[in-house]
């Protein structure tokens, strides 16, 4: 970057423009108090109101009245205008109340504040660990010798049989409490440092969104032409970088496996001695469960990124059925108003009636058709032999007792495949059964579809026989 790409930034980029500001102490300190320090996102107006007055209050205790005399909705709203965009201000549907969030360039300032502070303790060693296994990652990952990467395997094979037998021989390395503080420290930065990306990917997505509806807006083209496009774009949007890594993120955290496992290591965290008197290790324990929420708002912002497409596919299907009817109109006006008196001379060309002409030589030959032998027996039906009972043994499914099922295996643990849902209460109803369940998973914003895996179900039918099904995974998270 070069002198004229650093004064654009410092001309144009909200973040530069808020630490230019006078009020930035004030704006960093409630950014501080109400979203990155609490770890809280989406808060509504009046809950922002009463957490500025309250930062207020201690300042002009301190400053005097007349420090920063405005009300605090008013410096709200100067914060979300769009030419400081410090705050993203937006409506969710069914809701009067506007609500707010710290954009990503908000949050890359109030991180960078933070850091001026310093650090008493400083991570080395772990930095280092984890550029090695970083790169070993990338490296080992990318070799395309067989030979290279089962030499690879042995060696790491081997490390491990050297490290089990000084363990039966009771050679016992703990980590010393550098070490750990050390580790602690990278673990928690790495936390904040995901937490704060996931505002960036959604902010992303908007910017990719955004091109979609302008391009939509200015389109000139046909109308297949313009479903082709956006399609495009769509595609675009989830395999992309971003779309991609996140779809990643997401299938990884979802799976039951891993999240096992990270519980169970982020507990086991919670009870080493050497971190005991951290302050860090209250919130070490429950770091899986902020990433939830977190990833559930940009899941739903992908969603309503695709709503908001079809609804501006439909305004613009109905702008274009109005254009056509005004010109309808217009022209069965000018017709009647020139029916009376018709203009003299030639005032339009209508191409003349043709026929097209086919020679006799050219069309083919007669070919008789073939005679087909049908037999024509019919052979009548005895009523007393048919079961009308089966037009009037129609059934419901009740879609409140599948959520009842749903809610019962998720008491014990967090979340619940649909195959395991089926195995605690079987299907009673068959496939009407099984579709109710998609439509749950459909509705619910706490399950999830996986295209790429798939599981297998069955069931029983009234005459013993069974049919099975093989679906997509289907996944049911408890609500946080």
């Amino acid at each position: 970057m070069d002198f004229y790409g650093v004064a654009a930034l410092r001309e144009n980029h909200p973040g530069w423009s808020l630490l230019r500001a006078h009020h930035a102490p004030l704006a960093l300190a409630f950014f501080m108090t109400a979203f990155t320090g609490p770890n809280q996102r989406n808060l509504g107006r009046q809950q922002l109101i009463d957490v500025l007055d309250d930062v207020l209050f201690g300042v002009r205790d301190t400053l005097g009245e007349d420090s920063f005399p405005k009300p605090a909705a008013d410096y709200l709203d100067d914060w979300a205008a769009p030419e400081k965009a410090w705050l993203r201000k937006y409506y969710v549907p069914g809701q009067d109340e506007p609500r707010y969030d710290l954009t990503a360039t908000s949050e890359d300032v109030v991180r960078w504040v933070e850091n001026l502070q310093g650090r008493a303790f400083v991570a080395t060693q772990s930095r280092l660990t984890s550029i090695f296994a970083v790169l070993k990652a990338l490296v080992q990952g990318s070799e395309t010798d067989p030979d290279v990467r089962l030499a690879e395997l042995q060696r790491q094979r081997d490390g491990i049989d050297a490290e089990m037998q000084r363990l039966r021989e009771g050679h016992l390395r703990v980590m010393s409490a550098p070490e750990a503080l050390d580790h602690l420290q990278q673990l928690t930065a790495l936390a904040k440092d995901l937490l704060s990306d996931f505002r960036e990917v959604e902010q992303n997505f908007r910017t990719l969104d955004r091109e979609v509806r302008e391009h939509i807006t200015t389109w000139d083209g046909t109308q297949g032409e313009l479903l082709t496009s956006i399609f495009a774009n769509q595609q675009g949007i989830t395999s992309s970088l971003q779309g991609r890594t996140f779809q990643g993120f997401w299938d990884y955290l979802m799976s039951p496996q891993l999240r096992t496992e990270l519980r169970d290591l982020l507990q086991r965290a919670t009870e080493i001695k050497a971190l005991a008197e951290r302050d860090e290790l209250q919130g070490l324990g429950t770091l899986h469960q902020d990433w939830l929420p977190a990833v559930e708002q940009t899941q739903a912002t992908v969603r309503q990124l695709s709503q908001q497409m079809r609804r501006l596919l439909d305004d613009k299907v109905f702008l274009e059925n109005k254009r056509i009817m005004q010109l309808i109109r217009q022209i069965e006006g000018g017709a009647l108003a020139t029916r009376a008196q018709p203009p003299s001379g030639v005032f339009m060309d209508i191409p003349a009636p043709d026929v097209e002409v086919a020679l006799p030589f050219e069309r083919p030959l007669y070919e008789p058709s073939r005679r087909v032998m049908v037999d024509d027996v019919v052979e009548l039906a005895d009523d007393t032999t048919v079961d009308a009972s089966a037009l009037f043994n129609q059934f419901h499914v009740d879609r409140d007792r599948l959520t009842a099922q749903i809610e019962a295996v998720l008491s014990d643990v967090e979340q619940a495949t649909l195959a395991e849902v089926t195995a605690a209460y079987p299907l009673s109803q068959g496939l009407a059964e099984l579709v109710a369940y998609y439509q749950l998973a459909t509705d619910s914003p706490w399950a999830s579809i996986t295209a790429d895996r798939t599981e297998q179900l069955a069931w029983t039918l009234p005459d013993g026989s069974i049919r099975e099904a093989t679906i997509d995974q289907i996944i049911f998270v408890r609500p946080s």
